[in-house]
Order: C-alpha cells, then sequence, then structure tokens
C-alpha cells in the first residue's frame, strides 16, 4: 500500500490530510509549528509526526510527499523530495519561476517519479464536464475564455492576486484549449498592500488566433468564481458558486449576415443544465495522485501542464512589473 507523508498544516494542509487519511494512506505528518503537531497528533493518533522535513525525506516507510506549504517554499522542498526518490504532489504553483520548474520536471523525469501540481479545478466534475463538451465539438470553433475570480479578501501580503487566484483559472484556461499563449499582457494595481497587486486584469492570446482574459481581485463586492467558454455554435459557464447548476449550456451564437442588410444575427435556442456529479474535486485529486504513484508517472502530462501554467505566470507577472516600474 501506498504510505504517504504530508508537510504544511497551515491553511490547505488539513484537507488534504483529512482526504489521504480517508484513503487509508497518510503515514506521516510534518511542520515546523509544535502546537499545530500536537493538535494532529491528537487527530490522527497512528500518524507519526516530523518536526523536520529531511528525517521524513529519510524516512524508508513512505512513498510519496504532498507539500502544503507556502508558496515560496514549494520550488524547494520538491526537489529534495524528488532528489529522495519520493513521488510529490506539491500544491500550486510548484515553483514561481519557469526555470525551477523546468528543473524539478527534468528531476522527476530522471528518477521516474510523480511531479504532480495542485491543480484543483482540473478534477471538478464541472470542468470536466466543459472539457468534453469542447473536445466533442458540441460548441463549434472556440473563439475565447474569461475567469472572474473575485471576492472581498482574504488580502495576501506574500503573493498577489495573479499568483494566489489567477492560477485556478489559468490552469483552466491551458487545459480547455491545450496550447500556450504566444502573447500576454497584464495590469494590476496594489492598493492595500506596497508591491502586492490586489486586482489584476490579464489577456492572453493564442497561435491558433483564440484569446483569453482573467478578472482576479480581492477587492470586489461580489465572490465570483466562474468561467465562460464561447464558441461559434454554443456557450458554456462553469459557475462554481451555485449549487445546483454548475454548469450551464446556451445554444446561442452568430449566424449567418443578414442579406438586407449585411450585418451579422444572432441564434438563440435552448438553455440546459447537465447533471453534474456532486464528488468532491480534492477527493478526486488526490485519487489521481494515488493512481500515478502506483501505476507510474507516464508521460508526465501532469508535470508539463504545470510547468506551462508556470511560465505563463511569469510571463504575466513580467508585464505587471513592467508596468509597475
Amino acid at each position: 500500500m501506498t504510505r504517504v507523508g504530508l508537510v504544511g498544516l497551515g491553511y490547505w494542509g488539513p484537507n488534504l490530510a483529512r482526504n489521504f487519511d480517508d484513503l487509508g494512506v497518510l503515514a506521516a505528518l510534518c511542520d515546523l509549528d509544535a502546537e499545530l503537531r500536537a493538535r494532529f497528533a491528537a487527530r490522527y493518533p497512528e500518524v507519526r509526526m516530523y518536526a523536520d522535513y529531511d528525517e521524513l525525506l529519510s524516512s524508508e516507510t513512505l512513498d510519496a510527499v504532498v507539500i502544503a506549504t507556502p508558496v515560496p517554499t514549494h520550488y524547494a522542498l520538491a526537489r529534495r523530495a524528488l532528489e529522495a526518490g519520493l513521488h510529490t504532489f506539491v500544491e500550486k504553483p510548484p515553483a514561481m519561476r519557469a526555470a525551477e520548474m523546468e528543473e524539478l520536471v527534468s528531476l522527476a523525469r530522471a528518477r521516474d517519479r510523480v511531479l504532480m501540481p495542485g491543480h484543483l479545478l482540473l478534477y471538478h466534475p464541472g470542468v470536466q464536464r466543459v472539457k468534453a463538451l469542447i473536445d466533442a465539438g458540441e460548441l463549434g470553433e472556440i473563439f475565447c475564455i474569461y475567469g472572474n475570480r473575485q471576492n472581498l479578501g482574504v488580502i495576501r501580503r506574500d503573493e498577489n492576486a495573479l499568483w494566489s487566484l489567477g492560477v485556478h483559472d489559468l490552469s483552466v484556461i491551458l487545459h480547455l484549449l491545450e496550447e500556450e499563449p504566444v502573447e500576454v499582457s497584464a495590469h494590476g494595481t496594489a492598493f492595500l498592500t506596497p508591491g502586492v497587486e490586489d486586482v489584476v486584469f490579464s489577456y492572453l492570446r493564442f497561435a491558433s488566433g483564440r484569446i483569453a482574459h482573467m478578472h482576479l481581485s480581492w477587492l470586489d463586492p461580489h465572490k465570483m468564481r466562474k468561467i465562460t467558454v464561447v464558441g461559434r455554435d454554443k456557450m458554456v459557464v462553469f459557475d462554481d458558486m451555485e449549487l445546483e447548476r454548475k454548469v450551464t449550456v446556451y445554444e446561442k451564437g452568430p449566424w449567418q449576415p443578414a442579406n438586407t442588410y449585411g450585418e451579422w444575427r444572432t441564434r438563440t435556442g435552448d438553455i440546459f443544465s447537465p447533471r453534474i456529479p456532486n464528488d468532491e474535486p480534492l477527493r478526486l485529486e488526490c485519487e489521481h495522485f494515488l493512481r500515478l504513484v502506483e501505476e507510474g508517472p507516464g508521460d508526465g502530462r501532469e508535470a508539463r501542464d504545470g510547468l506551462a501554467v508556470v511560465r505563463a505566470l511569469e510571463a504575466l507577472q513580467a508585464e505587471l512589473d513592467d508596468a509597475r516600474s
């Protein structure tokens, strides 16, 4: 049986610990905070607790490591896990520079180990349904995708809205289109914390001619988690804030120009919401990681997808830096 060690018991780590424990594979937990270690030792009495990450890595009983620490630490911790010969699941983003992510991908390939970034939304049944609609040609030619990820808070001081919020929508956009952008632009402003943009607008253009846009903000009266895909024949909206209608398909699109006055008309048809399973995306993500550990990394698609996201994030951040300077 696969045995997993998890490092980082702060914001997201407890959710990962719960899922891997429910799956019967949680063997070790690690955190620098003694109070957190004591709290989780009481919750998981059969799981070994570590204060030292290197000691956890040296354990001969582990097959895989899950990293849920602050973003700036991801690259170094993931590299050490792979060097120790352990399959590695690392929360998003696994690195903050494309060169670092390329190093992780190469290291995982050389060691024949899984390197899987925590792109949670890719395992959401709603996003998977949208992908299936696109792949089946139900929407026709895809024109554009835009994402809205806004809320009032949480205001972060160590990462801006692009790296904290944008990584979610960016991973979905690249997954749906299956190509990387050839041109990006980004504009943002740090209203609350100097140097940390809390509002970001970004644009991506692809070689296919398709475009994408992301509106990312911690300063908004509405909590929005929405992605819209516009096709020639149909349009679809994934809205994670909806309790029941996670995915809505609109039979709307441009029609041929009217012969009389030469303008495009619109075609409007049915609107329907397909049934979406209520499975927890995080559980599905954890199960996928365990399958990779058991069966092998295969072609390393997950790691390469993570590299594509980091490349796009780095390019968008460069645009923000240029605008700030």
